[in-house]
């Protein structure tokens, strides 16, 4: 019987464990979206304690506890960080195939060298051995030691990025860049959309009354975001692109329309957000960037919960909204002009694979292997069965070979055992292709695949 989280975890097959061994274990990580602070980076934060590395912010976890039966007063309330670990650890064990059990015990064998399963039993030995750990340790040493060549983060576009300059300038062995985020300016019904094109015509020095001085002044930020590292920007894409054209001129009228206090109704906003993606989307081909888009998730389900703690504390979940006509509408309509820039498709719902699989091969054309992707398993698909999935729909539909790779798209310092647990679940999917006569042992070939995914792929997309 295989041992819990041995050396062997994952790799089924001799073909899978010489693959992770030879290839896959060694390698740098590029981190290309992730949450992490800059502020956190640039000032070399420390952690008090497990608990604030491991649950403050987490919503993957906050959710596991609410649905084990931990009242929040053990998740984001007052009590002793002590007691919100123990209660973290007595429910973990109930978790049986949920990733976090899995990505937890990782974190402790390869950051702290810690062995002991995640129980009540021995939550106070873990606790005190991961915060002596810890007590010497400060963001950099994550980053270092996980072997993080490049970490982007997610940047608004009024940030000015100093931490970012600050980064630069030191010593640190990882490079931190910027990612550009712009959902500010894309969601146009939220509550202080106003004032937030005010702020942002400050920032650039020239005041946003107009659709058109909102594309110029995003223009500007992406100019200084480039200057500073830049090259990807992200987008979180909630409602359906709309599929039927957009003018310029049906944009000003929405903005217009808003400005002066009214709301649009859902077609109208998604009417906005695809001209504003394409306008943006030339932009980004012109710098050569990657535009990322992040479909499918529902946000904000819980009233109550958005009172109590707001947005990104784990009331999220997965759309079944269709987005397939409005995503192919937006690339056909930058492709047809010679604009269309490399491009990701984070898919939330795995229902969603195979379409977006397929779809991705519609707007190849010979110029970037893989010029637009198949994002990873991203969120609810960030497990065994989801990132399995997401590599067998890509191989069906695409060229496996061209995939960019896994991403962390964690707020955690020590999330960066799921690169490793992406790896070695990317090796066991090609050993049970060759065990099956599926794909020839060719060492060669196979050693390319996996240093391409893991690595060197991501390296010549984005261009780091």
């Amino acid at each position: 019987m295989t041992s819990f989280l041995d050396a062997d975890f994952l790799l089924d097959t001799p073909t899978a464990r010489d693959l992770y061994r030879s290839v896959a274990v060694g390698l740098p990580i590029i981190d290309y979206h992730s949450h992490l602070q800059q502020g956190e980076i640039a000032t070399q934060k420390k952690f008090k304690n497990i608990t604030e590395l491991w649950l403050a912010g987490d919503h993957y976890k906050w959710r596991l506890m609410r649905s084990a039966g931990v009242s929040e007063d053990f998740i984001t309330g007052s009590q002793p960080d002590q007691a919100k670990f123990e209660a973290f650890c007595r429910v973990l064990p109930l978790a049986a195939g949920n990733p976090i059990l899995h990505w937890c015990h990782l974190e402790l064998q390869q950051i702290f060298g810690i062995h002991l399963p995640i129980n009540a039993r021995n939550a106070p030995r873990i606790w005190a051995d991961a915060n002596a750990s810890l007590s010497t340790m400060t963001s950099w040493t994550f980053l270092e030691k996980a072997k993080v060549e490049v970490a982007c983060t997610t940047d608004d576009p009024i940030d000015d990025l100093a931490q970012h300059d600050e980064i630069a300038a030191s010593a640190l062995t990882t490079r931190v860049l910027p990612a550009f985020r712009p959902d500010a300016a894309m969601r146009i019904n939220r509550e202080g959309f106003a004032d937030y094109v005010v702020r942002l015509g400050e920032v650039t020095g020239q005041p946003v009354a107009t659709y058109a001085a909102l594309v110029s002044a995003l223009a500007n930020r992406v100019d200084y975001f480039h200057a500073r590292g830049a090259r990807i920007s992200d987008h979180a894409i909630d409602l359906p692109i709309s599929f039927e054209p957009v003018t310029a001129a049906d944009a000003e009228r929405l903005m217009a329309q808003r400005l002066t206090g009214a709301l649009l109704t859902e077609a109208e906003q998604a009417t906005f957000q695809r001209r504003l993606l394409q306008d943006l989307g030339v932009v980004y081909a012109e710098h050569q960037w990657a535009m990322c888009l992040h479909i499918g998730a529902q946000r904000n389900n819980s009233q109550r919960g958005m009172r109590l703690l707001g947005p990104d504390t784990g009331y999220d979940a997965i759309s079944d909204a269709g987005h397939s006509r409005g995503i192919a509408a937006l690339l056909d309509a930058l492709d047809a002009q010679g604009q269309l820039p490399k491009t990701m498709l984070f898919c939330l719902n795995p229902a969603m694979n195979e379409m977006l699989a397929a779809l991705i091969g519609c707007f190849q054309d010979g110029s970037t292997a893989g010029k637009v992707q198949m994002g990873p398993a991203w969120w609810f698909n960030d497990h065994k069965d989801g990132n399995l999935r997401q590599i067998r729909a890509l191989a069906n539909h695409g060229v496996l070979g061209s995939f960019v790779g896994m991403v962390t798209d964690s707020r955690s310092f020590a999330s960066y055992p799921r690169h490793d647990y992406f790896r070695r679940l990317l090796c066991r999917q090609l050993g049970r292709w060759v065990t099956d006569g599926e794909y020839p042992h060719d060492e060669e070939a196979l050693a390319t695949i996996v240093r391409g995914v893991c690595y060197d792929n991501a390296k010549r997309y984005f261009a780091l």
